[in-house]
């Protein structure tokens, strides 16, 4: 007759067949797996070179963002404005009121859509509330035309 299995029976077994599974599963340079993409996985044209050249992921055109106002991108959840001529800055595009993501850069502020709080376009700070705390900074870097999350 045999035992019914405990559970630290199956746990050790399916340790065994986990690590059995997992023979040869390290990465080719013996083990250690790195994040940096090796000189055949990338061109230097690619999108992906490109963001690691300058920092981070390509936004827009500086031409894209208007003296004075701004632009909401919503998928990477940050608002880019130009309060003057040439100098752009970033800021979270999530409310800190409750959460919500601002929808438009109108008249010097970012406007969030769900209870009115707007916030001023050159430092993020609180024009009108019901929002206390000023939008977060992000960072962004500037390379030629482009901008980029840093």
């Amino acid at each position: 007759m045999t035992q019914p299995a405990t559970r630290r029976t199956v746990l050790a077994t399916g340790a065994g067949a986990i690590a059995l599974g997992c023979v040869g599963c390290g990465a080719e340079n013996g083990g250690e797996a790195t994040s940096t993409p090796s000189a055949s996985s990338a061109s230097a044209s690619s999108p992906a070179a490109q963001e690691a050249a300058t920092g981070g992921k390509a936004l827009a055109k500086t031409s894209d963002i208007p003296e004075g106002g701004g632009k909401v991108f919503k998928q990477e959840k940050v608002v880019v404005t130009q309060p003057k001529k040439g100098d752009f800055k970033a800021f979270s595009a999530i409310c800190t009121h409750q959460g919500c993501t601002v929808n438009a850069v109108a008249d010097g502020t970012i406007d969030c859509p769900c209870h009115g709080s707007r916030f001023r376009i050159d430092d993020g700070s609180v024009a009108h509330g019901p929002a206390t705390r000023p939008l977060p900074k992000r960072s962004i870097k500037v390379d030629g035309k482009s901008i980029h999350l840093a």
